[in-house]
C-alpha cells in the first residue's frame, strides 16, 4: 500500500465535505494530528498507525486513493455497488 500524502488527505476531506473534526472523530485521532497531516506536501509527519487510521476512515467514507503512475498521486470517489 502506497503512502498517502497530505494533499490527498486535504482533497479527500474536501470531496466528502468533512471538517477536520469529522475526520479526527472517524479516525479516532486528534484534530491536531489531522491538521499536521494535511499541512505536509508529501508523506505526513505522523505515526504510521495514525496515517493508516486516517486512510481507513476516508476509504470507509467512499474515497479511493490512486497511486502515482506517471503523474501525481490522486483520489476519486469510489463507485458504490
Amino acid at each position: 500500500m502506497k503512502e498517502i500524502t497530505g494533499g490527498q488527505i486535504r482533497a479527500a476531506r474536501a470531496s466528502i465535505r468533512w471538517s477536520a473534526e469529522d475526520l479526527a472523530d472517524a479516525a479516532s485521532v486528534g484534530v491536531a494530528t489531522v491538521r499536521r497531516a494535511e499541512a505536509a506536501d508529501g508523506v505526513p509527519p505522523i505515526t504510521i498507525a495514525n496515517r493508516n487510521a486516517i486512510r481507513t476512515a476516508l476509504e470507509k467514507a467512499g474515497i479511493e486513493f490512486i497511486p502515482e503512475n506517471g503523474g501525481a498521486a490522486g483520489l476519486r470517489l469510489a463507485r458504490r455497488q
